[in-house]
């Protein structure tokens, strides 16, 4: 198998550079509207990019989603996907962006233990448990969180994490190693094994997973969404996979801006069960 072409989606999606660019534009409209809600730029350790934004719907307790940003771990920022937040908080969610130390500066999984600091940091504040999301890399975070042993973690109760939506995410890692992508990424076939949530102890019963991926990616996308869900499903996960007909890698993004999209109908679905259960 040709793991470059079914990895490297910027060269599958050619014209990759205008959704990036309008949701940039979007994202500053989007920070400007709703700055006298927002709490930006929030720490979450010392390091530069150990910051997020939290926009907040308006109402005290409001039900809270995470996005976390793609990217394959070596580029992107919380800023450029504000506008995520923009129709979950008109549908009544808080909504928290943060970034992280990118590759090759930080490992896959100093980034994954950046996730876990800032959800403890999110959870001091809002003391709300979050449905977790993310796009790409931001996918195999979200899967990494959700199984995560938050028993292990200082702060915060043990099933602090009930649910993910991971978009287009990468869960065996090991395609990775062979591609251009991990020039900046650096991982062997050790660190792939060890960075991978499929290869992990699944996620305790009672957890919830939906793994999101465009109909129009490539069969290795689908493959990895299908293999996660079918996993955790017989680990006792309640999964789902969810395949937008015709999206490719980036415009399935588009989908968490359409209210009445399956995309955002199940996350809006998992935040509010988080927030009451």
């Amino acid at each position: 198998m040709d793991y470059e072409a079914e990895y490297n989606n910027r060269k599958r999606v050619p014209e990759h550079p205008a959704f990036a660019q309008r949701w940039a534009a979007a994202s500053a409209a989007y920070r400007k509207a709703a700055a006298a809600r927002a709490e930006l730029d929030l720490a979450y350790g010392e390091g530069e990019r150990q910051r997020y934004d939290l926009f907040r719907a308006g109402a005290a307790g409001a039900p809270l989603a995470v996005y976390i940003h793609g990217g394959y771990w070596q580029r992107g920022d919380r800023k450029d996907y504000s506008f995520v937040a923009e129709k979950l908080n008109a549908a009544g969610l808080d909504v928290a962006l943060p970034s992280y130390t990118l590759c090759p500066a930080a490992t896959v999984m100093d980034i994954v233990a950046e996730m876990r600091r800032f959800l403890a940091a999110l959870w001091a504040r809002t003391r709300t448990f979050p449905v977790v999301a993310g796009h790409s890399a931001g996918g195999h975070l979200t899967a990494a969180m959700v199984a995560t042993d938050w028993g292990r973690v200082g702060g915060v109760p043990q099933d602090l994490v009930r649910a993910g939506v991971a978009i287009s995410g990468v869960f065996d890692l090991a395609p990775l190693v062979p591609t251009t992508i991990n020039e900046a990424v650096r991982l062997d076939a050790a660190a792939a094994r060890a960075a991978s949530p499929l290869l992990w102890p699944p996620p305790p019963r009672g957890r919830a997973l939906v793994a999101a991926v465009g109909g129009a990616e490539s069969a290795e996308f689908l493959r990895q969404s299908k293999d996660i869900a079918a996993a955790w499903e017989r680990a006792g996960v309640t999964t789902e996979y969810l395949e937008v007909e015709g999206a490719n890698h980036f415009s399935v993004v588009d989908e968490l801006s359409r209210p009445a999209s399956a995309l955002f109908t199940a996350l809006a679905r998992l935040a509010r069960q988080a927030r009451g259960g």
